[in-house]
């Protein structure tokens, strides 16, 4: 695929896991067991697997993800590197403070993203509010033109579910990518026909689900209670009450058998049917550990399921509408 005129595989790391404790008004929304020298090895263990795009963002972590990346990436210009910025944080307390809308707050914002990330520039920028109205976004998009023409960011996007909004603003100059969730439970279909009519870059959020897809839990898994897949949080529609919720862990195993095609592993198969959905998707699966990365990596040997797998995979499924978060 290529991406700002560089060539890359068509698959990214996500870097909320490694990103560690942070807190909202309501509890935690990190992920638990993060430990960050296998952190730095994950991301390297990326690299060594084919993959030269990273998703952060500045409230992963409260910042900690985008040190820990910026230290990982030293000296490495053949990378994309994409954050987000539209939320307010405390690096010290490790909290998330409030929605920043203000257009005056996208130039400093970023800023303090390329300090975290030692970076002269970022190659693709990201809204991270994704219900913000667009009366309200089309100006922080303009405080990002500006930040283009001043060579701070290469190019800008939106981090939403809302085909929509995607659709409202895609034809700004510099806009490139929507960062959406979409996996075999969520299909997405009215954001992918925007993103294949728009020309635009699909960078797909939660290809595994949270991990569900990965074939690590079942009924009985129990989150750790400083893990956000432990929280009542509507972003994490996959675990419900800190277990996995039943009616997308039968889903997913209606189709086990169907990830696995050709031999790929669970993870693999799951990333693979994205491809199969179109050559525009780059899924992020977010990963903490080495183990983690070496099976996502291992996607790009095999490319997208065969057609006849993915038409027996649709036909399984009972999936959520169209621009539906799963509840």
């Amino acid at each position: 695929m290529r991406i700002l005129d560089a060539d890359i595989g068509a698959l990214g790391m996500g870097c909320w896991p490694i990103g560690g404790p942070m807190f909202g008004p309501h509890g935690t929304l990190g992920y638990a067991n993060a430990e960050d020298a296998e952190s730095v090895r994950t991301i390297h263990a990326a690299i060594d697997g084919g993959i030269r795009l990273f998703d952060t963002a500045a409230v992963y972590g409260a910042g900690h993800a985008e040190r820990l990346l910026g230290y990982a990436l030293q000296g490495r210009a053949d990378v994309i590197v994409i954050s987000k910025i539209g939320i307010a944080i405390d690096e010290l307390t490790k909290r998330l403070l409030h929605d920043e809308t203000d257009p005056r707050s996208v130039m400093p914002a970023i800023d303090r993203c390329l300090e975290r990330l030692g970076r002269d520039r970022i190659d693709i920028l990201l809204l991270h509010l994704n219900d913000l109205p667009v009366r309200e976004a089309e100006p922080i998009f303009e405080q990002m033109e500006r930040a283009m023409e001043s060579g701070k960011i290469r190019a800008y996007g939106w981090s939403t579910d809302l085909s929509r909004s995607a659709a409202a603003v895609a034809q700004r100059h510099g806009f490139v990518a929507v960062e959406h969730a979409m996996n075999i439970l969520l299909e997405a279909r009215a954001m992918q026909q925007t993103v294949r009519e728009l020309g635009l870059h699909a960078l797909i959020r939660s290809p595994l689900g949270m991990g569900l897809l990965t074939g690590k839990y079942g009924m009985q898994s129990t989150m750790a209670p400083d893990d956000i897949r432990a929280t009542a949080s509507t972003v994490t529609p996959y675990f419900r009450d800190g277990r996995p919720n039943a009616h997308f862990l039968r889903q997913f195993d209606a189709v086990r058998d169907l990830l696995q095609t050709g031999g790929r592993s669970l993870a693999q198969g799951a990333i693979c049917w994205l491809w199969g959905k179109s050559d525009r998707n780059i899924p992020i699966p977010g990963a903490r550990t080495v183990g983690q990365m070496e099976d996502i990596a291992g996607a790009l040997a095999f490319g997208p399921l065969p057609l006849a797998v993915m038409e027996a995979i649709d036909a399984r499924l009972d999936r959520a509408d169209e621009d539906e978060r799963p509840r």
